[in-house]
């Protein structure tokens, strides 16, 4: 059978006051919503713990079962298409509105996105359908990047292991990239231009200060667009 709401919630973790304030109650360290499928005699039932791990059900009032042709691929018909239909719209607007993506699992990756996110009110963009692990951070005013947050396997740094690590590229001026690639915590930028961008790896080894200080100067060295006169903009 088709997991549909592990597919539906993958990499996606719950923000607990928008599940309030979407219909969800608060029982016994769970989270729960039910809400009658129209015309079908059927009820679905969600639930999500403290954890984020999510279990949907379909039940069949009549007799008080489960459903679960909805989860079989080739079960065929209009009823089971409805309720199918009925049952995907409810999870994608559970995890449009009360989700958030977490794609990146290291803990100083998350701290430094909620720094971007307080400082500047921007999230990662994932751009990339053949890389869904990687993004980019970038300015409103000018569209340009200040920042790329990559999931790599730490052999393209140079380093010999094949352990995959979450790191940052960020603008850095040519005189000052010359004095930090250590090969350690900070290296020559992956996939980016090296004359510009550093890497670093987000796995501690750099105070999380410091990382933010560096994403404060990216920010700052990324062209922007510079608001015109007043004069000009009634012309």
């Amino acid at each position: 059978m088709e997991n549909i709401a592990e597919n539906i919630f993958k990499d996606k973790r719950p923000l607990f006051p928008k599940l309030v304030k979407f219909g969800f109650k608060s029982k016994k360290g769970k989270y729960v919503f039910s809400t009658d499928i129209p015309d079908s005699g059927f009820l679905m039932r969600i639930e999500i713990d403290d954890s984020g791990k999510i279990s949907a059900e379909i039940i069949d009032r009549t007799f008080n079962e489960p459903y679960f042709l909805h989860l079989v691929e080739n079960a065929k018909g209009d009823f089971v298409g409805k309720v199918r239909q009925f049952y995907k719209k409810t999870l994608f607007e559970i995890a449009d509105n009360c989700f958030y993506t977490e794609i990146f699992k290291c803990a100083q990756t998350k701290l430094l996105i909620e720094y971007v996110r307080k400082t500047y009110g921007d999230s990662p963009e994932f751009l990339w359908e053949k890389s869904p692990r990687n993004a980019i951070l970038r300015r409103k005013d000018s569209g340009k990047w200040y920042g790329a947050l990559l999931t790599v396997s730490k052999r393209k740094l140079g380093i010999e292991s094949d352990e995959m690590a979450e790191i940052l590229n960020f603008r850095i001026s040519a005189v000052e990239l010359e004095g930090i690639i250590d090969g350690k915590m900070y290296f020559p930028a992956y996939h980016m231009n090296k004359k510009h961008w550093c890497s670093a790896v987000l796995d501690g080894s750099i105070p999380i200060q410091e990382i933010c200080q560096r994403i404060d100067c990216s920010y700052r060295a990324t062209p922007y667009k510079k608001p015109k006169p007043q004069y000009m903009q009634k012309i």
